[in-house]
């Protein structure tokens, strides 16, 4: 049975998905048969979300995947042309203008050649995806997002096979391509772990900020106020309305991974006194233990450093350890700014007080 933070998890990414084009590679010739098969009843649920499919099939029949896809209930049409043919470009999109999938012939290409590149810019793709026989292994494993400016640095880390296909992928991204994921076919749902998790579970090459912290924008306020609503209730953060967000808006920072806000992180200043709060500090409990806490506090004091504060201060009663790991050390109620002072004294909480200054 499914638990309820993974089908949420899913449900998050069905907005993003909806009208996009993903073009899905599948050495049809190489991998087994159970999973192609549960490839493409995957496929066929992307094509019920609204996801604009085509597949190119990379070696094997490609009347009998052509026929598979009929099976498994996909809307799927033939293209007369293969990848490398210029005018397969305007035959596929008409393919998806009626709504349906496309397949179409890959076999005369490497799996991320740049005519299969340049195919995928013409369709106007969000996502190409490769089922593979052999997928990108660093280490003896998947890394999963590695930025196409990066790509070089991991290539002495992988086989000759998996550097062929990162240096191709990353040249795809920088060629235009937003994300190309390279996938260990064999492995029976390996699809929908990999697009319906932020981790993933490939490897996969990204053109532009795959995990940021950016600014919190007024449209996110809900979305920060219903994460941070458990921490609320168990008495770890500061209970803050939609007006008290939207108030000092400019002192949130979210981080977002794949454009899915997983945790958020404030600055409050007290210029008089030289100093601010590191406050509302919450990383969503799927993304615990991986030090994005870290990431959002050290961002929360660059900020203060490039405002001239001089120190920051951080109230807790869960996350002393946390804080002392960072370098703050113990300080008392007499080391707040007499506003914050006068806020916690009338809240009653019995919170820690940790201070860090820079020099």
């Amino acid at each position: 049975m499914a638990h309820q933070s993974d089908v949420r998890a899913v449900l998050q990414y069905i907005p993003q998905f909806r009208g996009k084009v993903f073009f899905v590679l599948i050495e049809a010739g190489l991998l087994p048969e159970p999973a192609i098969a549960e490839t493409l009843l995957d496929l066929a649920v992307l094509e019920d979300l609204g996801v604009k499919l085509v597949l190119g099939v990379l070696g094997g029949d490609l009347k009998d995947l052509y026929d598979w896809t009929l099976e498994c209930e996909i809307m799927a049409a033939r293209v007369s042309r293969p990848v490398s043919d210029p005018d397969a470009r305007r035959e596929v999109l008409e393919v998806l203008g009626r709504g349906q999938s496309a397949i179409i012939d890959a076999s005369a290409t490497g799996p991320l050649d740049l005519p299969v590149v340049d195919f995928a810019k013409g369709i106007g793709v969000t996502k190409i995806i490769a089922l593979l026989e052999n997928a990108i292994l660093v280490d003896g494993e998947p890394v999963h997002a590695i930025r196409a400016a990066d790509a070089e640095k991991f290539v002495p880390l992988t086989n000759d096979i998996g550097a062929a296909l990162l240096r191709s992928a990353a040249e795809a991204c920088l060629r235009g391509v937003p994300r190309v994921h390279v996938l260990n076919g064999r492995q029976q749902g390996v699809l929908v772990n990999e697009l319906f998790s932020n981790e993933g579970v490939g490897t996969m090459v990204h053109a532009d900020s795959y995990r940021l912290i950016r600014e919190l924008k007024e449209e996110d306020i809900p979305e920060l106020l219903g994460m941070i609503g458990r921490s609320v209730r168990r008495t770890k953060l500061v209970a803050r309305t939609y007006e008290d967000i939207l108030n000092k808006l400019q002192d949130y920072r979210v981080m977002a991974i794949d454009d899915n806000v997983v945790g958020c992180v404030a600055l409050h200043e007290y210029r008089q006194e030289d100093c601010a709060e590191v406050a509302c500090l919450y990383v969503k409990q799927a993304h615990e233990g991986l030090g994005y806490g870290v990431e959002l506090v050290r961002h929360a004091e660059e900020m203060a450093k490039q405002r001239g504060i001089g120190r920051v201060f951080a109230l807790t009663n869960r996350a002393a350890e946390f804080f002392s790991r960072l370098g703050y050390d113990r300080a008392t109620l007499m080391d707040l700014p007499t506003p914050r002072r006068l806020q916690y004294e009338a809240s009653g909480r019995d919170s820690l007080v940790f201070s860090r200054s820079f020099s």
